[in-house]
């Protein structure tokens, strides 16, 4: 298997940290939160996840503002997240400054995670459950499959 770190942001209900940690359980890879990767040496993993929830469309900013300030160049890297939606539709804002700091996108994964953001507390949030079993064993299906 290839070596990884998975870089995460998690800090609402902690369903990305649920996520990080099934796919690094499953794999071996090591944990690194967003706002330490700047500490790491890239060159060591020869792939990196990197992963967050979704706020009005996008990644966390802590994540989005970890990569701005990396080299990324040849590096194979996957995306993932969790939102009250679940999927990968809205991965486009980390994928492109992903290639602008010259990584290759391996792939992506996303699924639900509770989301109590704005109104939806009011109605007691959606994706109530999630990250459940089946979208834990989902994602390291996923990273599995990223690390051969």
């Amino acid at each position: 298997m290839k070596k990884c770190l998975i870089v995460y942001d998690s800090y609402h209900h902690g369903n990305t940290e649920k996520i990080a940690s099934a796919m690094a359980g499953a794999s071996g890879a090591e944990l690194c939160k967003a706002s330490e990767v700047k500490d790491k040496n890239l060159s060591e993993y020869e792939i990196v996840g990197f992963g967050a929830g979704i706020d009005k469309g996008k990644h966390y900013s802590g994540l989005l503002n970890a990569v701005e300030g990396l080299s990324l160049s040849g590096k194979t890297v996957f995306a993932f997240s969790t939102s009250g939606r679940g999927g990968t539709g809205s991965h486009g804002a980390l994928h492109k400054l992903l290639e602008k700091r010259g990584a290759v996108i391996a792939g992506d994964f996303g699924c639900k995670g509770f989301d109590t953001y704005g109104p939806l507390a009011l109605i007691g949030g959606i994706s109530k459950g999630h990250p459940n079993d089946k979208d834990l064993e989902d994602a390291k299906n996923f990273v599995l499959k990223m690390v051969k």
